[in-house]
């Protein structure tokens, strides 16, 4: 297929190998796989969960809970404090899968138990030092009425304790990482020991692609659910979670003009391609994408000399040497690893495989396929 626009590439080979690397840690660690399909949000992705046996998935829409329920999933969480203003598809979902949803605030809870027509499964989410939202580890009170009126419901089944290691993102360190993990396993079993008379069979889940790909070892919890690792990036190399060859998405942008004077290439790939996400440097400039080169067999590693170091709306900004800047031609098309790859993906709106396969996303989608 001839690429004339920014277009997303996927090496479904490398996709592949991060999913079974996850699958056969968890089960390795005896945990339940939950992984998020935010980063992907594609159908045909899904699939190849499915075939190394995950069942049990993470989403954070109930838009996406219903794309992917339609495709046979049935064991769904919506990782997002649930929005009562939905119970409407909330039923809906709840009426063909298990559904999961997370609760932070306990005002919630009567308008679930008022508003529900099936059963759900509600899991506290705890903050354990991100601070994004949650409720505070230490808030026993908020924590234990929640669990009273949650048992009392007809409707409402309480699973377990989750969070989310969001803080684990602005690491470079392997131990600081560690230290996280620890930390929040630790909290939670505390939790877990506190309430385990009165619900025996508590779960804990928590889920960063960092933790999940630096440990080899997860002990102490129930299920993980990290996401990026599908796809990795450039913020998951730099924080050390993965290397370049496990990067499984690279941007092609046509050139559209060259400025020699400052050895400068401008692409048809702005921040409406890849999104806004950036990487400080060390020397205080920024990088939005650092450039590869295609192979019969996918991409390079990150060429030294070029990077793509500016965006505004539909243009890019690539600084390169002399040398690699002779390399290129307008009409040529550079490939650029992305620095966030569940944003890109999610601008994109679809996959071309290196076999020329495109594959959805659920971005792409009519509110009526749904």
């Amino acid at each position: 297929m001839k690429i004339t626009v920014p277009t997303l590439l996927l090496d479904k080979e490398k996709c592949q190998c991060n999913i079974r690397m996850m699958v056969e840690k968890a089960r390795r660690n005896n945990l339940r796989l939950r992984p998020h399909f935010k980063t992907h949000q594609s159908a045909q992705v899904g699939e190849c969960f499915r075939q190394e046996g995950v069942e049990s998935i993470t989403v954070s829409s109930l838009r996406m809970a219903r794309y992917f329920a339609n495709h046979g999933w049935t064991d769904i969480m919506v990782a997002i404090p649930v929005n009562v203003l939905e119970l409407e598809t909330i039923n809906e979902l709840a009426s063909r899968v298990r559904l999961h949803l997370i609760v932070v605030n306990e005002e919630v809870l009567p308008v679930l138990q008022q508003g529900l027509y099936h059963n759900v499964a509600v899991w506290l989410k705890i903050d354990t030092g991100y601070h994004r939202t949650g409720i505070p580890v230490t808030d026993n009170k908020t924590i234990g009425s929640a669990l009273q009126t949650i048992a009392a419901s007809d409707k409402m089944e309480f699973q377990g304790f989750m969070a989310h290691d969001g803080h684990t993102y602005k690491q470079t360190d392997a131990e600081a990482i560690r230290e996280i993990h620890k930390k929040t396993v630790e909290l939670l079993n505390q939790l877990r020991e506190r309430y385990k008379a009165q619900f025996p069979n508590i779960e804990l889940s928590i889920g960063d692609t960092p933790s999940c790909s630096i440990l080899e070892t997860i002990v102490g919890v129930d299920e993980i659910r990290p996401g990026n690792f599908v796809f990795y990036d450039l913020t998951q190399q730099h924080i050390g979670s993965n290397n370049y060859n496990q990067i499984a998405v690279c941007m092609a942008c046509p050139v559209i003009a060259k400025h020699p004077e400052r050895n400068e290439l401008i692409l048809y790939g702005g921040s409406v391609h890849f999104s806004k996400d950036v990487l400080p440097q060390s020397d205080g400039s920024n990088l939005f994408g650092r450039v590869v080169e295609l192979t019969e067999n996918g991409w390079t590693d990150p060429v030294e000399g070029i990077n793509l170091v500016s965006l505004s709306q539909e243009h890019g900004i690539v600084r390169a040497t002399p040398e690699q800047f002779a390399k290129y031609k307008v009409g040529d098309l550079m490939y650029i690893l992305p620095v966030h790859s569940c944003l890109t993906a999610d601008i994109m709106k679809s996959y071309l495989t290196l076999d020329g396969e495109r594959l959805e996303h659920l971005s792409s989608l009519p509110e009526s396929y749904l």
